[in-house]
């Protein structure tokens, strides 16, 4: 077997990672987590490596905003145990995207990471805020249209 065929493996500091800004408004929300979940994982990128964080950083904004469709605005339910006897709580999806708009997202996209170190590590870089301003201009994040 020949070099010029073999498989790549990266690490972390080979890839240059990038911000990203993507707009929940009128989204819905199982697909806008996927493409999200894409990126962190850094499957948009050729440099792609399983068992390494090749992945970028995600700001999404007007988390508020985001769509169900068909009647999971009143049914879908949120399940939390805290580990203790009768410490189950149940939360209905039209109280937390009043309250905590953030948590819906963030709750649909961990779901589609690994559920390993990896996954979690990913997860930091995810960045989710009700409204259109966040704090990451520094950054100089790019808008994708998702």
């Amino acid at each position: 077997m020949s070099a010029e065929y073999s498989t790549r493996s990266f690490k972390r500091e080979d890839v240059q990672q990038k911000w990203y800004v993507v707009d929940a408004n009128g989204k819905t929300l199982g697909r806008l987590a996927t493409k999200v979940a894409s990126i962190l994982r850094g499957k948009n990128s050729a440099k792609f490596t399983p068992h390494t964080d090749t992945g970028d950083f995600v700001v999404v904004v007007n988390a508020s905003k985001v769509k169900v469709t068909g009647k999971k605005a009143e049914t879908k339910v949120y399940f939390h145990h805290t580990g203790y006897p009768t410490g189950a709580t149940y939360t209905k999806y039209k109280e937390l995207i009043a309250e905590k708009p953030e948590v819906v997202i963030e709750h649909a996209v961990k779901g589609m990471l690994p559920k390993n170190s990896l996954g979690a590590r990913l997860f930091t870089k995810l960045k989710v805020y009700a409204g259109a301003d966040h704090p990451h201009t520094a950054q100089k994040p790019t808008v994708i249209e998702i």
